[in-house]
């Protein structure tokens, strides 16, 4: 099946198929839609752990980005998985671990302020204030007609979690 094709019926499904009140349909649709690619199909286990995602069944979410990115995830889709798997993670209260996947993200032109936002968040998750607010400045910059330098340099001067510790350790 011609890839194209098949992201047109993915779109179709969430803009004509997709229903929240009826979770087992819901899935039964994308599995059928999954069912067209080869078995172990990254794009197919992305698009399986998105609609449960957007279900709210975190868990299952998980373990389907997690086959996603070890069946080698490419193109869009693999940048938006370690924002969704990190998404995901945060609001199951792996915050730590939602870090380390948006840090280690590799930086592309799609969705990159999605990433920047959520790792922001997860930064804040996780108690490290000055980091959050930073990446969040810093990924609004671009946006502003004015004043990106001086935001620029205000960006920069905010404490991180580790000038936090030493500040306190030489107290």
């Amino acid at each position: 099946m011609n890839d194209a094709y098949w992201d047109q019926k993915i779109d179709n499904f969430y803009k004509y198929s997709f229903d929240e009140s009826d979770p087992p349909a819901t899935i039964a649709m994308m599995q059928t839609l999954a069912s067209e690619r080869p078995v172990g199909d990254a794009s197919a286990l992305f698009e399986l752990g998105g609609v449960h995602d957007s279900l709210g069944m975190e868990d299952e979410a998980i373990h389907y980005y997690r086959a996603a990115l070890e069946a080698g995830l490419e193109g869009e889709r693999a940048t938006r998985v370690f924002i969704q798997l990190a998404s995901t993670l945060r609001n199951v209260g792996a915050s730590a671990e939602a870090v380390s996947i948006l840090e280690s993200a590799p930086s592309s032109n799609v969705d990159e302020s999605a990433r920047q936002a959520f790792l922001a968040l997860a930064l804040y998750d996780e108690g490290r204030y000055g980091d959050a607010l930073r990446i969040a400045l810093l990924a609004l910059i671009p946006t502003l007609d004015g004043y990106k330098r001086a935001l620029r340099e205000y960006a920069e001067e905010l404490p991180s979690k580790q000038t936090i510790r030493k500040s306190i350790n030489l107290a």
